[in-house]
């Protein structure tokens, strides 16, 4: 029984996953294994800084290759068979808030990819779940923190 649910992701950021997991499980135990040892040899390991931060270190990288594991165990990769002109993962959606003349262009994807700073919105985000299965020329409204929202979907590619 795991507590990770299903996460989706791109085969891109699956292949990403199992590179930083591979990458942890060899490389960085071997560089943390040698720092625990240079640390040891220094002595009183009651009173080590290096020994301590050495260990801290390995609990982290342990705790995060755990986390890998789980994730990669649980994922479905999503292809691009999205229906055309339909909201769906890996869509590029742009979208305009009423009695506004901007428009916002957003690649919607699974959580683990989500960042804002590059415009990719997680599938179950407000925003994310709102747009799924909408098409062009769509208008919802979705809950925000300071109350309703209402967009339309001006194009979806």
């Amino acid at each position: 029984m795991t507590d990770i649910p299903e996460v989706v992701v791109s085969q891109e950021k699956f292949d990403e996953m199992v590179k930083e997991l591979e990458n942890l499980k060899t490389v960085r135990r071997t560089e943390i294994a040698k720092s625990l040892e240079y640390a040891r040899s220094l002595g009183d390991l009651s009173e080590n800084a290096e020994y301590q931060e050495a260990r801290d270190l390995q609990a982290a990288t342990e705790e995060r290759i755990k986390k890998l594991e789980e994730l990669v165990k649980n994922t479905k990769i999503v292809t691009d068979g999205k229906k055309k002109n339909e909201v769906g993962f890996n869509s590029k959606v742009s979208i305009k808030k009423e009695g506004s003349v901007d428009v916002h262009e957003y690649t919607i994807v699974g959580s683990e990819e989500a960042d804002m700073r590059v415009k990719k919105l997680s599938h179950i985000s407000p925003l994310g779940n709102a747009l799924m299965g909408k098409k062009k020329g769509d208008s919802f409204t979705f809950e925000t923190p300071s109350g309703k929202q209402t967009y339309t979907i001006e194009k979806v590619a």
